[in-house]
């Protein structure tokens, strides 16, 4: 499945570490937004390695899934890179 996974952190070095923990995991398309092709159980361990890095008081964090159609339907101008098909990435 498609994840997006987007966020606000206030502090840079916690967004920095946000950024990284995200890149482990699929491809920024924009600033704090990231396109994740992960299955239930890899999106858990993202999800939780996320929260531990948050602070609820000041920062936020929403996750959207869609299915391979939804995918599909998306439309896109401009220089970022995106994922157009699923990509197995694996975290050691």
């Amino acid at each position: 499945m498609l994840r997006l996974i987007a966020y606000d952190i206030a502090a840079p070095r916690r967004l920095a570490r946000f950024a990284a923990v995200c890149q482990d995991f699929g491809v920024r398309v924009q600033k704090s937004l990231f396109e994740c092709w992960l299955e239930q159980d890899a999106f858990d361990r993202l999800w939780d390695r996320l929260l531990a890095e948050m602070d609820g008081e000041e920062d936020s964090l929403i996750a959207y899934t869609l299915d391979q159609s939804a995918a599909t339907k998306r439309r896109q101008a401009g220089t970022k890179a995106h994922l157009t098909d699923p990509v197995h990435l694996y975290v050691v």
